[in-house]
């Protein structure tokens, strides 16, 4: 058996830019492996343990190194998203799984986590094997995706998945399935003989104990029988006057009359403004499929599009008139006011513009593509194949990175985005396809196009209703437009009609095919196009290495003469290497250099492919073939992935028993450049996988019997596998051995393990770890040769249940030359530091804990602490290697044994060392809180015309950064100079942006935050606002925008009071580029009246005098920040602390 991989290209067609994955083709046959990423550590929730509070200790210095760890959120601590399996996995700010919280009886299943490409998936042991075999999309384990702003949206605190059923057993299983408790059917999909269904966070381990079944004697969970594969039903986005004329359509308009009159554009976006001169009267029929309360454009990006392809440029005169300005549109609302959907949604707005007789749907969203054709690509797929309307999609914004779902769909007319030069943009979306196709299809302007602006949104001052984005989101409205074009001039034809012509007419902007497909649309050719090529392009199978012996491949391209006349055609070939050079004479040809096509009629030419002349120039081949004659101009692109050198890799595993065994999985990860990583789990003794010459990590684990964890747990790591030629590896358990580590109080129990390793440097570093809550009966063990390079590292990092006031955490490991084989750790009482942590509260009838995060040669680790009643003391032994640095994060809970909903506020502390047989205090949650400026950590950024920011608003007195706070409302604006440019519920968390002007402008950014009184009375809200000047950054870079911050630093008790009355001077200093020598003016001001009075309170030396409040009173302080460059910042704190 052979595996082949190929990189997926993983992205979003829109305006947000989610990173891309690696993916694995599965050829029929072959072992079911799929490629993941490197590892992350996280740590179990679901039973934390209580504690009894400590006393102080005295106090111990230590070194500070980078930020601590964060999150962000409108309403929790971490964002908590819900697996198919009811595991809740707890994802931090950077979308790394840092938590977990297992459902009802899942508390002994191991979890294999691991990022890909910026993803990170967090994958039980008992789903491995279904998502290994396709049976379950790996996005329902993609907590990156899943507890993304879009997706919480969709989601809630629970999930919505498509299940397609088959067999002799549907009718029943889709029975079962309905009838299921909590279980919601929202749209049935006939097409697809599937269901979407919604379940609540409570019940999705109902749906997977209903979708699945203990699968025969080695426990491992099966897909019911008439259930075929269960996909996320995930959430796609947007992808966002010279325009018209660079694809030819003002001469159309001026010499043909052509304007789209009878035909019906679908926009299936975020709806369209009605109200717009140029779109009200165009559009005649509207429904709303998305999560937002009514079909209105509150996102602005639906009616940029609509108007691209139809807008009549009534307001501007004509100036910004859309390509088929005589067109109808159908507003089908399937984006919510935040821009995002799900793909069942999507569905349904494609079946009913077909209902409303849609001729052409546009599609500017997408989703990261994968090598299974996904719903949406599916329904593509048949609606263009059985009722013959075309489909109008963007590529994608993600570069050199792939094509996004449904533009990667066959029956996809895929636009990418060029600009006035007829360049392609940078952001535009490249191809092949993943599985080698050939994608985009053509290509069209998409870089700052004005078009209308929906009411409430962005407009440019200069061009009031109007604005400029760019992105293939606006490049596929352009082709919708065109095509309306078409079939206004040609009736009769179809979607494949409609996209054969367009292709074959294209422009040669003399770029590759995996750029601008067949080239930029030209419908001054379009519209007298008499022939047409079938099929419109040619992707050839996949070439394996070696190529010695490769055997030539033939295709046939049509050629199909729709007017009265014969046409006699001259034909050319034109291939290129990966490179983009010219490829070897002899690897493509053509079986004729002319032709005739009869009037009517069709006649073909061979295209052949020799992949034997490619010499060392391995990669991806592209032909273009141009056939002219009788004024006509047909161009056919074509292609082939000539495989790089690959070998069959046969591992086999030997149990504990010295007999072939089916329970180990392995992780493959190449140590080289654009190095593929394969998860291989095909229940098998022997797997056959076939990957690139290289050198690679082979982790290797799984447990003694998968029915009964408690059975044992094996381990393995080979850290180099040169791979030369074909090779057979042998796995063999007997050669691990036991895993003991200790702690000197004997009643302590060991609560969480992680077992971390971390292989090779920089760009080919690759690291994973294993999450355990006993290290009973596991075993470790090194295959292969030892590592001298210092590229190895490992990490073994526990929590210990607290035994009386105190708390054991530890990590030790390093770099080594092997990875241990057994590993035993006995500390010692002089390993340890004492850290004494007071966290604070305001509010009595609170609880907290504290837990630690660890970092260790760039491996990391989260274990949770002992709750106890706040305020409080703890007492945490820590042990560590010297190169190991710590974080701790102080949490507040509403009740004594929280779950994640239950956790209000946490802060936590930058990284730094603890040395053995030091003690040191640390306090967390005192005030003043306020906003915190700190690069990396907080701050408001420009990202091309995106305005945002990411601040930790409530951070501590201590500058301790609040890595979340549950807040009762927030209000954010953004305005340049007198003018407002939006508003949002968003309290700058990074997840909601303004669209602002190319040029520079002063602007404005003011939020407004409250938290309620019942879980705080200290920092009850913070008002804060920052004027500055911006402009459009260089692409592809980041500003960090001109703000300050002020923190103030009184002494407070751990209820947050101060003796009442009491005059006090306490520290104040300034954070940002308003800091030190930067510094032009600073006024602080205090309010004993809750805001409505103050009084200016003098800064002398870097200190504050001010009177304590009375008893149970509060004091709040507002402070003024001007930086020499004149930016402003303006901070106000209410109920900074209070008097006692």
């Amino acid at each position: 058996m052979t595996l082949t991989a190929v990189v997926a290209a993983a992205l979003v067609a829109g305006l947000t830019t989610p990173a891309s994955s690696a993916s694995i083709a599965l050829p029929g046959g072959t072992a079911a492996a799929v490629p993941l990423g490197t590892g992350v550590e996280l740590t179990d929730r679901s039973s934390r343990s209580s504690g009894s509070s400590g006393s102080s200790g005295s106090s111990g210095s230590g070194k500070s190194d980078e930020a601590g760890e964060g999150g962000r959120g409108k309403d929790a601590v971490l964002h908590w998203v819900t697996l198919i399996t009811g595991d809740r996995v707890g994802v931090d700010a950077e979308g790394e799984a840092v938590a977990l919280d297992r459902a009802e009886g899942r508390s002994g299943i191991p979890v294999r986590t691991f990022t890909q490409d910026g993803d990170t998936y967090v994958i039980p042991d008992d789903a491995h094997s279904l998502v290994a075999d396709g049976r379950l999309d790996r996005r329902l384990f993609d907590v990156t995706e899943l507890s993304g702003a879009e997706s919480r949206t969709a989601y809630g605190d629970g999930l919505k998945v498509i299940v397609a059923y088959g067999g002799a057993s549907a009718s029943t299983a889709r029975k079962s399935l309905r009838s299921a408790e909590d279980v919601r059917v929202g749209r049935n999909l006939p097409l697809l003989n599937a269901d979407a269904v919604t379940v609540p966070g409570r019940r999705t381990s109902a749906l997977w104990d209903s979708l699945t079944r203990t699968g025969g004697e080695r426990g491992r969970a099966a897909i019911v029988s008439g259930v075929e594969r269960v996909w996320l039903d995930r959430v796609y986005t947007t992808s966002l006057d010279k325009s018209v004329v660079q694809i030819g359509a003002s001469k159309v308009w001026q010499e043909t009359g052509l304007d789209g009159t009878g035909v019906k554009i679908a926009v299936l976006d975020s709806g369209v403004d009605k109200t717009h001169p140029d779109l009200k009267t165009r559009v005649v029929a509207e429904k709303n499929f998305s999560s937002s309360p009514s079909v209105t454009d509150r996102a602005g990006h639906g009616t940029h599009v609509a108007s691209i392809a139809a807008g009549t440029g009534v307001r501007s005169g004509g100036t910004h008139k859309g390509v088929a300005f005589g067109a109808s549109i159908l507003n089908g609302k399937v984006l919510n006011d935040q821009g995002s959907g799900t793909a069942s949604g999507v569905i349904a707005g494609i079946d009913w513009a077909v209902s409303q007789g849609a001729d052409i749907v546009n599609l500017s969203l997408g989703a990261p593509d994968g090598p299974e054709i996904d719903p949406l690509e599916a329904h593509v797929n048949k609606v263009f194949r059985e009722k013959g309307v075309l489909f109008a999609v963007a590529a994608g914004n993600e570069g050199s990175h792939g094509i996004s779902s449904p533009g990667s769909a066959d029956g996809a007319l895929t636009a990418a985005a060029v600009d006035d030069d007829g360049e392609t943009a940078p952001f535009s979306s490249r191809g092949p396809r993943v599985d080698g196709a050939i994608k985009p299809d053509v290509a069209a302007p998409g870089v700052d196009i004005t078009a209308a602006a929906a009411t409430g949104t962005y407009f440019d001052p200069e061009t009031p209703g109007y604005a400029a984005h760019s992105g293939t989101s606006m490049a596929s409205p352009h082709v919708a437009g065109a095509a309306a074009l078409l079939k206004q001039r040609h009736r009769d034809w179809k979607g494949e009609r409609l996209k054969n012509a367009l292709i074959a007419s294209a422009e040669d902007l003399g770029r590759s095919a995996v750029e601008q497909g067949a080239g930029r649309i030209a419908l001054e050719r379009a519209v007298r196009q008499s022939v047409v090529a079938e099929p419109p392009s040619v992707s050839f199978a996949r070439q394996a290495w070696p190529h010695q012996d490769d055997v030539p491949e033939t295709r046939k391209i049509s050629y199909r003469n729709l007017g009265d006349t014969d046409v006699a055609l001259e034909v050319k070939v034109t291939g290129y290497g990966p490179k983009g050079k010219p490829a070897p004479a002899g690897f493509f040809t053509l079986s004729a250099r002319r032709l005739t096509v009869p009037a009517g009629g069709a006649a073909s030419v061979d295209l052949s492919v020799d992949t034997r002349l490619g010499g060392k120039a391995d990669g991806y081949y592209t032909a273009s073939v141009v056939a002219t004659g009788g004024g006509q101009s047909v161009r056919t692109v074509a292609g082939v992935d000539r495989e790089a050198e690959q070998y069959d890799l046969t591992i086999k595993y030997i149990g504990r028993d010295g007999k072939p065994t089916k329970n180990l999985y392995s992780i493959l990860h190449g140590l080289f450049e654009d190095g593929e990583m394969y998860s291989i789990d095909d229940e098998k003794s022997s797997v056959t996988v076939r990957v690139r010459k290289g050198d690679y990590a082979l982790r290797t684990g799984g447990p003694v019997d998968p029915k009964d964890y408690a059975k044992g747990y094996d381990h393995l790591l080979r850290p180099k596998l040169s791979v030369t030629e074909d090779a057979t590896v042998t796995v063999d358990t007997r050669k691990a051995e036991p895993v003991s580590i200790t702690v000197p109080d004997k009643k302590a129990k060991l609560r969480r393990a992680v077992l971390g390793y971390a292989v090779g440097k920089g760009a080919h570093r690759t690291d994973g770890s294993v999450d355990l809550d006993s290290l009973r009966k596991v075993r470790t063990g090194h295959l292969g040769p030892e590592i001298s390079d210092g590229s190895l590292s490992e990490s073994w990092t526990t929590w210990w249940k607290p035994v009386g006031a105190t708390e054991y955490s530890t990590v030790s490991g390093g770099t080594v030359k092997k990875y241990s084989t057994g590993y035993t750790k006995k500390f010692k009482a002089g390993d340890f530091a004492e850290v004494k942590v007071g966290m604070a509260s305001s509010v009595k009838g609170k609880y907290g804990y504290v837990g630690t995060v660890s970092k260790l040669d760039g491996m990391r680790a989260i274990m949770d602490g002992g709750t106890k009643s706040l305020p409080g003391v703890w007492n945490l032994l820590i042990a560590s290697s010297p190169r190991a640095t710590w974080s701790l994060r102080g949490t507040q809970t509403r009740v004594k044994q929280p779950s994640y909903q239950d956790e209000e506020v946490e802060h936590g502390t930058r990284f730094r060392t603890y040395r053995a047989g030091t003690s040191y205090t640390e306090t967390i949650g005192t005030g003043v809180h306020a906003p915190l400026v700190r690069k990396g950590e907080s701050g408001v950024h420009r990202e091309g015309s995106k305005i945002y920011g990411e601040m930790k608003l409530f951070t501590d007195g201590k500058g301790h950064r609040a890595v979340a706070s549950v807040h009762s409302s927030a209000k954010t604006t953004l305005h340049q100079g007198a003018t407002k440019i939006g508003e949002n519920d968003d309290p700058l968390s990074g997840w909601k942006s303004f669209h602002v002007g190319e040029a520079e402008a002063e602007y404005t950014l003011a939020t407004s935050v409250k938290r309620s009184k019942a879980m705080t009375r200290t920092a009850s809200r913070i008002d804060a606002s920052w004027t500055f000047r911006s402009k459009r950054p260089a692409r592809g870079t980041v500003d960090t925008l001109p703000i300050s911050s002020v923190r103030l630093t009184p002494e407070l008790a751990l209820d947050n009071t101060a003796p009442a009355g009491r005059k006090v001077a306490f520290p104040v200093t300034v954070e940002g580029p308003a800091a030190g020598q930067g510094l032009k003016s600073l006024k602080i001001s205090a309010s004993y009246d809750g805001g409505k009075t103050w009084k200016k309170v003098a800064v002398v030396k870097g200190k504050v005098t001010v009177k304590n409040p009375a008893k149970g009173k509060s004091v709040s302080f507002k402070a003024e920040i001007v930086d020499k460059k004149n930016n402003k910042s303006a901070i106000t704190v209410y109920d900074a602390y209070h008097g006692k």
